[in-house]
């Protein structure tokens, strides 16, 4: 994912942590946030996910005017293409890291640049050998300071699994 420009709102602040269950001050309380130890209103863990919808080419956000896979199956006949991610098969999402390098304050505007990391192999019981692969996106404020490194992990099978 490369996103050019993720602002980062107080309201989408705000709406995120409700939406997560979070009801900590520091979310959505700019007089409480003021006397805390960061000194402003931050964005919540994970929070840095939602820049998908900053990003055009973002696989899984619909197009408006456009056909869409959807979350079901093939419910506009769209096949997505193997290895395309999103849950077209053959692989998954196995596991996501965040790395705070500073607090993701509200006022912020992020970019975000994409690159492959570390790929390993490990034998499956079922599937063959699994395969493993890294995506490490950083994301820079407007000083073009680090603030966040994201890693995600996918794996995908060699085969698919025997029944068990």
């Amino acid at each position: 994912m490369a996103v050019k420009s993720f602002p980062v709102e107080f309201s989408h602040i705000m709406m995120f942590a409700r939406s997560v269950g979070d009801d900590n001050p520091i979310y959505h309380d700019p007089d409480y946030a003021k006397g805390s130890a960061v000194g402003s209103v931050i964005a919540p863990p994970t929070f840095v996910q939602a820049s998908a919808q900053f990003d055009p080419d973002y696989g899984l956000r619909p197009q408006i005017g456009k056909p869409w896979f959807g979350s079901g199956k093939e419910p506009t006949g769209i096949k997505r293409e193997p290895g395309g991610g999103g849950g077209g098969g053959g692989g998954l999402h196995a596991e996501q890291h965040y790395e705070y390098h500073q607090p993701l304050r509200a006022g912020d505007v992020l970019t975000a640049t994409s690159m492959p990391g570390k790929t390993w192999e490990k034998e499956g019981k079922r599937g063959g050998k699994l395969m493993f692969s890294e995506n490490v996106t950083e994301y820079r404020n407007q000083k073009g300071e680090l603030v966040v490194t994201a890693r995600g992990v996918g794996v995908r099978t060699e085969r698919p699994a025997d029944p068990a």
